[in-house]
């Protein structure tokens, strides 16, 4: 595969990447509250899900978002559930009466969210989002030569990946470095208000989005 198809694709994909969205919101509420690693699962999760995307777009299954208007919204009603679930869950936990957050112990509230609940909300948060599907079947193919188009895409999904593992595990690490925040219940209170309001607000777009 060329070299420049390859760099090309590298540029379009970490503009993707780096554009504000769930992914930044998610890392910069996950990383505070639960700590480094829970962060790094988060981005796990958002690699896992590239391969996903990846494979249905290869398979031919991710198709049937563009050709059936009720698959499309039928996924995109999905997507914006479960973002708003994050934002709703989010708010619940923001506004939980302070006498219950004081019974926790310091290594119970640094676990808010468990490696594998921080995974799977990596995961979902980009396998439930139609603006993912829909990279992988406009931008994606473009860049695909005709002969051996299926190692050809996974040398392109593994680019894209390890461009959001680098970009967002400087993320984790940047956001771990401001430990004092999470000592601070007001803070605390904040970033879970911030976060849940603002993951309301994508899935209320991505909702109300045209396809």
């Amino acid at each position: 595969m060329d070299s420049i198809n390859i760099a090309a694709f590298i540029f379009v994909a970490t503009l993707l990447v780096i554009s504000p969205g769930p992914n930044g919101v998610l890392v910069a509420k996950t990383v505070p509250l639960s700590g480094r690693r829970a962060g790094f699962a988060n981005v796990w999760g958002f690699v896992a899900a590239f391969y996903v995307h990846g494979t249905l777009s290869v398979l031919g299954i991710s198709v049937l978002l563009v050709q059936s208007a009720q698959a499309f919204f039928v996924f995109k009603m999905l997507g914006a559930a479960y973002l708003c679930w994050i934002g709703f869950r989010a708010l619940m936990s923001a506004w939980r009466p302070k006498a219950n957050c004081s019974k926790l112990s310091p290594v119970e509230e640094k676990n808010l969210v468990s490696i594998r609940t921080a995974f799977f909300e990596g995961l979902l948060t980009n396998v439930l989002n139609p603006k993912v599907s829909m990279f992988y079947l406009a931008a994606f193919p473009q860049f695909l030569p005709v002969e051996d188009s299926a190692s050809s895409a996974y040398i392109l999904i593994s680019a894209h990946a390890a461009v959001n593992l680098l970009w967002f595990s400087a993320m984790v690490i940047l956001i771990s470095q401001l430990k004092t925040l999470s000592i601070s219940h007001k803070v605390s209170k904040w970033l879970k208000s911030s976060a849940g309001f603002i993951f309301i607000g994508f899935g209320a777009k991505l909702g109300l989005s045209q396809p």
